[in-house]
């Protein structure tokens, strides 16, 4: 039986099955070919499985006994005494007894199967076949075809890709053009040559000629017209119908609307001869119905208004100057807006103040706030579409609770939304100054709109009793 190596020497006749993993070679337990093998097979059978799973650990050369089913035996390892070396030591390793012979002799180092060196991987036929064109130059071949030869390349080509999917977008269309160029493109000479072939070109002759002759029946309508049997013709006396057959079409039109007839003719038709004594119609019931002509209206003339002037009038409380109106002036600059709300708070004599479409932002609302904070004779302000924001209109709102004769206040129609907040003010602010009883906005939001409206109304109400009182 082989040795086989251990990590503390060389063992007997059988040997403990293990690996190895230092030195990279397999030691398995080989059984003696006469006893018992593992799982119960004899030991020849089991030698024999043993070489089939490991023929190159198992057969190789330099080993003392090789198992059964290796091909050739090798020789027999010696020591350099010249003694063999563990064949007689029996099974003592195996069994936990005392060291044979063998075990006396000096340890061979373990056989390495020698590693080869790595392979570069098989190269398949169809690789072999392509290294044979990697270096040819396909445009010097080209260039060597001839035309018939060039020719038949396209054909082939042609076939095996239909679709021209290999070729680039631009390149798919083939050139069939066998002329050669005559000169840059002239798009008027083109133009003309096509006209000059279409007007030369013969008219396509008909497969069947026209001839004029009409196949087929007539057609006949399924339902003619009916003729009004004589019982239920109506026979009027002889002055009404002459006065029908030479009335006019715009005066049977009048008579249709008088007799209710309304469904034959417009609705502008029917109520003009239904209200006016006279005849108004000019057409006829089959008329084209035409829109109804307005009046044009002239555009609003521009504000005569001098800024100037009433800017130099309040400074000086003119008494004849109760009303400043400066809407859809859109030039007036905002240093003299600030200067006007700041003469208004010393003037007692201007009642309303009006400034609608003049461009007003956020200074000037803060300068408005201002004014009304110590005026106390102004009634009524108007601010309507301007540009002023939340910040602005806050700040108006809350000047009206330190006014006490301010009764119409007019915001609507500024160039963003106001936002929640502003409203619930707005609302707080109608409820606490009992003096405004007239307002100007649209609420967003049904809660302040609520509020609001029964502020108004109760302020309407108080100044109603004060005026009674």
């Amino acid at each position: 039986m082989r040795p086989c190596f251990l990590p503390g020497g060389w063992g007997g006749t059988g040997c403990i099955r293990g690996v190895s993993e230092g030195w990279g070679l397999r030691s398995w337990e080989l059984p003696p070919a006469g006893g018992e093998g593992w799982g119960g097979r004899g030991g020849a059978e089991e030698q024999h499985w043993a070489v089939t799973q490991f023929p190159q650990e198992l057969c190789g050369d330099g080993w003392a006994g090789p198992p059964l089913g290796c091909p050739k035996a090798p020789p027999a390892r010696q020591d350099p005494s010249g003694h063999g070396c563990g064949v007689s030591g029996g099974s003592s390793a195996r069994h936990g007894g005392p060291p044979g012979p063998a075990a006396s002799c000096q340890p061979l180092s373990p056989r390495i199967p020698p590693q080869a060196a790595p392979q570069p991987p098989a190269m398949t036929s169809y690789r072999q076949e392509l290294e044979k064109y990697r270096d040819i130059d396909e445009d010097k071949i080209l260039r060597e075809l001839s035309a018939e030869e060039l020719e038949q390349l396209d054909t082939e080509l042609l076939e095996m890709d239909p679709e021209n999917v290999l070729l680039p977008a631009g390149l798919r269309q083939r050139d069939q053009t066998r002329k050669s160029p005559t000169g840059p493109l002239d798009r008027e000479a083109l133009l003309q040559h096509l006209e000059k072939q279409a007007l030369e070109a013969g008219e396509r002759e008909d497969l069947v000629p026209f001839t004029g002759e009409k196949k087929g029946k007539p057609f006949v309508p399924k339902n003619p017209k009916r003729e009004i049997p004589r019982e239920e013709q109506i026979t009027l006396e002889p002055e009404l119908e002459e006065a029908l057959a030479n009335a006019t079409e715009a005066e049977m039109c009048d008579i249709a609307a008088i007799l209710g007839m309304y469904t034959l003719m417009s609705n502008k038709q029917y109520y003009d001869a239904i209200c006016s004594g006279t005849i108004s119609n000019t057409e006829g019931i089959n008329s084209v119905v035409k829109p109804d002509t307005y009046k044009p209206v002239p555009d609003e003339p521009p504000n005569p208004t001098n800024v100037e002037e009433t800017l130099r009038q309040i400074q000086a409380n003119d008494a004849a100057l109760e009303d400043v109106n400066l809407n859809n002036i859109k030039d007036i600059p905002i240093s003299t807006l600030k200067a006007i709300c700041e003469a208004m708070k010393t003037n007692t004599h201007v009642k309303k103040l009006s400034l609608v479409a003049t461009r007003s932002n956020d200074p000037v609302a803060t300068a408005v706030a201002e004014m009304l904070t110590e005026n106390k004779t102004l009634q009524s302000l108007n601010i309507e579409s301007n540009f002023i924001t939340s910040a602005g209109m806050m700040s108006i709102i809350k000047a009206v609770y330190q006014n006490n004769t301010l009764s119409e206040l007019k915001v609507d129609n500024q160039c963003q939304r106001l936002g929640d907040t502003v409203e619930m003010e707005m609302a707080t602010m109608l409820e606490q100054c009992p003096s405004v009883v007239r307002f100007g906005y649209h609420f967003t939001q049904q809660g302040p709109r609520a509020r609001a409206a029964i502020a108004i109304t109760r302020n309407n109400e108080l100044r109603r009793k004060q005026k009674k009182t």
